[in-house]
């Protein structure tokens, strides 16, 4: 049977990309990639990219107050928002337009246009026009969602935070994990008012207890009223802007509120489960190792799947994809010891397994080391430090390390190679400190703090 296409695409995020480029660029097939909205993305165009731009902006004003107790003589002025915001749309749409001419140096044939299924073998765009495919990918991604609650109609997302009219004085963000935290800092920086509610005991559930229990507690020192154990009852519009009910009995008004309570993969519409492909609880496409679906021609990538919601894992999955499809390199992406990086402030860097994972596993030694680093100690800010490394009793392997710290995303990056290599606790040892650093730290703690 003759196809249009070897390879066609439904999403034009990360990794539907990557798998496209590749499978075209370095494989010859030919390829086709339908995207309904903008290329790039929720990394690019309203995920990690400019949430990581808005993280920059935020930090100016703690920057401004160590460079003061340094000896600069420096005044902080008004945050211009829409100057701000202006030059961010604009890097968005240069980073847009690089991917599509990555797409197109490729020789990718890209549809700006909604594609669905008709069967194991066909796509039909929008517009009517149906394509012939040897193998699809989908790779639709996630998008934010807000329960239905009374009032659920007044709450954002955080996919309009980066067009704001104007920012709010007062902000409620809901949610407890990475995307609500790092935005409550953000705002938080920008010098809004901000309270977070999380229905959990703490934030950043998932992540080690010591680490996001000092990350916590460094957001409140930092001016961020976190309410744990609370829940929005309903939200209300009255005069002063939007009152939220909360299930500790409390009213309080904002200008805005944010909702970072979960994401949904984009599988709805598709045409899938009549198809036979086996969607999990969650709406995620259930995929094998080679990220191969219950039909044989039809594949899945990145966050569509569940699997580890992170760019670089949907950009890793979709490249093997290529390897294995087009390439007769049969690859299968290890989903084990990903690193992450939490951007609060301070950042929470974590690869591996935390101290609660590990213990359940097997008898652990837990090295741990909280201080001011030289920078704050000067300064005289009471910013403290974490560096954590869980081992193994038997082994001596390091089974996890967790970082919060300023840079925290840029030490565990390099930490994370070598626990990928297993590095013992003596290779740790071995490793010559490089002086004054706070990394340093990772390679001088040589007493456990305790046994687990």
């Amino acid at each position: 049977m003759t196809f249009d296409y070897d390879l066609f695409v439904i999403g034009g995020g990360s990794g539907g990309v990557r798998a496209a480029r590749i499978a075209s660029g370095e494989w010859g097939a030919k390829v086709g990639l339908a995207e309904e909205s903008r290329m790039g993305g929720t990394c690019v165009i309203r995920g990690c990219v400019p949430k990581k731009l808005m993280v920059y902006a935020s930090g100016f004003p703690g920057v401004l107050e160590e460079a003061r107790a340094y000896g600069w003589q420096v005044k902080a002025g008004h945050f211009d928002w829409p100057m701000f915001r202006a030059k961010l749309e604009a890097e968005l749409d240069r980073l847009e337009g690089a991917y599509r001419n990555t797409l197109k140096n490729a020789g990718v044939t890209v549809h700006d246009a909604r594609a669905t299924l008709v069967d194991a073998h066909r796509v039909r765009l929008a517009s009517g026009e149906e394509f012939s495919a040897k193998h699809i990918l989908i790779a639709t991604g996630g998008r934010p969602f807000v329960p239905e609650f009374p009032g659920s109609e007044l709450a954002v997302t955080s996919n309009e935070m980066f067009h704001l009219d104007a920012l709010p004085k007062r902000a409620l963000v809901v949610g407890g994990g990475y995307i609500a935290s790092e935005f409550s800092c953000i705002l938080n920086g920008l010098g809004v008012k901000v309270s977070q509610f999380y229905r959990g005991a703490q934030i950043l559930r998932g992540f080690d207890d010591e680490a996001r229990g000092h990350v916590s507690n460094a957001m409140r020192a930092g001016g961020i009223d976190i309410h744990c154990g609370t829940d929005v009852m309903r939200l209300e519009r009255v005069a002063g802007g939007i009152k939220a009910v909360a299930t500790d009995g409390s009213e309080r008004e904002f200008d805005l509120v944010m909702y970072a309570t979960g994401r949904h993969p984009n599988t709805e519409g598709l045409g899938l489960e009549a198809l036979g492909v086996t969607l999990g609880r969650q709406g995620q496409i259930v995929v094998d190792r080679f990220s191969q679906t219950a039909v044989p021609s039809i594949f899945a990538v990145g966050d569509v799947t569940g699997r580890i919601n992170l760019t670089p894992v949907a950009i890793r999955e979709g490249h093997a994809f290529a390897d294995t499809v087009f390439g007769g390199r049969p690859t299968a992406f290890d989903h084990q010891l990903v690193a992450s990086a939490v951007f609060t402030q301070p950042e929470m860097g974590s690869v591996g397994l935390s101290e609660e994972a590990a213990r359940e596993i097997e008898p652990i030694l837990v090295y741990s080391t909280a201080f001011r680093p030289m920078r704050s100690a000067f300064a005289g800010t009471q910013d403290r430090v974490l560096m954590k490394l869980i081992v193994s009793q038997a082994t001596r392997k390091v089974l996890g390390c967790h970082i919060v710290a300023p840079d925290a995303g840029e030490m565990i990056q390099l930490a994370a190679i070598a626990i990928g290599m297993g590095a013992t606790k003596e290779d740790f040892d071995r490793t010559c400190a490089v002086h004054p650093t706070m990394a340093e730290e990772l390679v001088t703690m040589r007493k456990p703090v305790r046994t687990a």
